[in-house]
């Protein structure tokens, strides 16, 4: 089962086209000021955002392995730093998606980039949107990945269901996105940059039905 023609349609005008990665540095750098400075140097990484049709659009999703150094615990998307052999972002994103939940190279169609996205941890990241076969099964690398779970698109670019939290980060207090707790799947906490990074697609999804 793949994506509904006229949805295909609508996600691959809101994203950046293959040919070329955003520049940038960042989207959100402003949420970060007094955090990140402008002029720091980022490590380039790329996630994939993971499109599965079933009876609607579904996104696939991961819970991070508790004892992770960096974001141990945390609800995020099959990605990690771009390597000196990999070609690029796309390139990244699919090799970390085989590596942390086994998916195939031939079982993901890349369709478009999302917008850089700064991290307070360092990183600069590339997200790679792509459709996903519906027969894919999931195996997660235990040493990373806790949980392979997915949520519908249609709820997570729903606007009633993001809103903004305070948090204390580095002795400041400053504002991260989190999504209100999915019925479905009600232990995961899905915020910071993957809320950001669902955030950044309903804004260029909107854009495109202006």
């Amino acid at each position: 089962m793949s994506l509904p023609a006229d949805a295909l349609r609508t996600l691959q005008s809101a994203l950046h086209p293959l040919d070329s990665a955003p520049d940038g540095a960042g989207w959100n750098l402003h949420e970060l000021e007094g955090v990140v400075m402008p002029g720091n140097v980022e490590s380039a990484a790329a996630v994939l955002v993971p499109l599965v049709q079933r009876t609607q659009t579904q996104v696939l999703m991961t819970r991070r392995n508790l004892s992770l150094r960096q974001h141990g615990g945390q609800v995020s998307f099959p990605g990690g730093r771009v390597d000196p052999g990999d070609d690029g972002p796309v390139s990244a994103a699919l090799r970390e998606a085989r590596e942390e939940i086994g998916l195939p190279r031939g079982s993901a169609r890349p369709l478009g980039y999302l917008d850089p996205l700064r991290t307070v941890t360092g990183f600069r990241i590339v997200p790679v949107v792509a459709e996903v076969v519906a027969s894919f099964v999931p195996v997660p690398e235990p040493d990373e990945v806790a949980e392979v779970f997915e949520v519908p698109l249609a709820w997570l670019m729903a606007p009633d269901n993001l809103q903004a939290v305070a948090i204390e980060f580095a002795g400041r207090r400053r504002q991260v996105l989190e999504f209100r707790r999915f019925p479905g799947a009600p232990t995961q906490r899905i915020w910071g940059a993957t809320a950001s990074i669902l955030f950044n697609l309903r804004e260029r999804m909107a854009g495109t039905m202006q």
